[in-house]
């Protein structure tokens, strides 16, 4: 059978639920994810810190790292040419582009350092989005927006306006919103002696980053939260409920990454609350194993409940990224399978019978929930899948897998 008569096969079983698997495939071209720009160089940047701090960690030495822009953008497109769909890509401050000899310190970054990246997206049709690099750095060897060094504080304070100022320039060159997230590592390893008094400063110096005028339209501001960094086991300045409450007073979004909460947190429970109190929430989607290691997106469990849980409260209110940096294996093919799999898994959710389910559950028929629920994990997802990939003219199944090989061999193990 070909792909497109194994798709009108599984249009007629979906279609006996009353799934709509046109609508569902129509759905899911118009959701956009925010590609990280870390995985393909290990989180490195061009600034040539040479090592990460902050809590984060990229393990392995898979070769064919991107050593430099041009390296990283080639790899993005390569990524992009196997990947269904328009997307979007997500920048760390840590990458800006100098030239001509010029350098600048992070809180005296501006748009132009940027212009390369809004080149690359514009011309293939892309949004940005936008990162402030509060790690890696000399002067965030203790803490950052929390610290009671006000010389450190200002640093930082500095940097978040620059960022804001460069988002709104990517929103107007690109003609679509820009979302700043503001996550710090800042925290102790062991129990503090006080709690309040940092979390009073980063209140502080979010107040003051956000007095600068800015378009609300073009530039949404998200602030993470975290459990605990390495090296910050005990204690986090940005816990959830410090930004949850800031968040909710000063009219931000709270992003929230699923893996920055403990092993029992479920994301997909918490998506539906804070949309009841909050126009849009941001995602950072990634996959922890123990800790906040993360590792590639699966097409999981834990992704499916995400992924349910954004198209049933409306995908037009999630800011939809990914986050990982995983330098043990191919991170072209990393990106790749990651993207793909987030896809699958809001295609998987697009093709449940969702308000079957949920008048099910509304006149409490829990039997018959359970069972649909379990059947529906075997229904022919795939053949959609492969058939949305033939429309969008990349590669079908694992066979974008071969043109990983080739650019492994032709491009990766030619870099140093």
């Amino acid at each position: 059978m070909t792909t497109k008569e194994r798709y009108e096969s599984a249009r007629e079983i979906y279609a006996k639920l009353g799934v709509d698997t046109d609508a569902a495939i129509k759905k899911l071209q118009s959701i956009p994810i925010s590609m990280h720009c870390w995985q393909g160089d290990d989180v490195s940047g061009f600034e040539g810190a040479g090592q990460l701090s902050g809590g984060i960690q990229a393990t392995g030495n898979y070769p064919g790292k991107a050593r430099n822009p041009q390296e990283l953008m080639a790899d993005i497109d390569k990524t992009l040419s196997l990947i269904p769909g328009k997307h979007r890509i997500n920048l760390h401050a840590s990458y800006a582009i100098f030239e001509d000899g010029e350098q600048a310190d992070r809180d005296k970054l501006e748009p132009k350092h940027f212009k390369k990246w809004v080149e690359f997206a514009k011309e293939r049709g892309l949004g940005l989005d936008f990162n402030p690099t509060y790690f890696s750095h000399p002067k965030a060897a203790d803490a950052t927006l929390s610290s009671e060094n006000e010389e450190i504080r200002q640093f930082w304070v500095e940097h978040g306006k620059c960022c804001i100022r460069i988002a709104e320039y990517f929103a107007t060159e690109l003609g679509t919103p820009s979302l700043v997230n503001i996550w710090i590592p800042d925290g102790f390893k062991d129990i503090p002696a006080d709690r309040t008094a940092p979390r009073a400063r980063l209140k502080k110096s979010l107040d003051e980053i956000l007095a600068i005028p800015y378009d609300h339209s073009k530039v949404y501001v998200a602030v993470e939260s975290k459990v605990f960094g390495i090296g910050l086991e005990s204690y986090t300045v940005g816990s959830h409920e410090f930004y949850m409450n800031y968040a909710a007073k000063n009219n931000l979004l709270c992003l929230l990454d699923n893996g920055h909460y403990h092993p029992t947190e479920s994301v997909a429970d918490k998506i539906p609350s804070m949309l009841l109190f909050f126009d849009k929430v941001a995602l950072h989607v990634t996959r922890s194993v123990r800790w906040d290691s993360d590792h590639v997106v699966l097409f999981d469990d834990e992704t499916r409940e995400i992924a349910k849980e954004i198209i049933r409260n409306g995908s037009d209110r999630v800011l939809l990224a990914l986050d990982f940096f995983d330098a043990s294996i191919n991170r072209v093919a990393a990106w790749v399978t990651g993207m793909r799999n987030m896809q699958k898994a809001l295609l998987y959710a697009l093709l449940l019978p969702n308000e079957k389910m949920a008048k099910l559950q509304e006149e409490r028929q829990l039997t018959e929930l359970m069972m649909l629920s379990e059947e529906m994990k075997l229904y022919p997802v795939g053949d959609v899948w492969n058939y949305f990939c033939e429309l969008s003219q990349v590669p079908q199944k694992e066979d974008w897998f071969e043109e990983i090989r080739s650019y492994e061999k032709d491009v990766l193990s030619k870099r140093g």
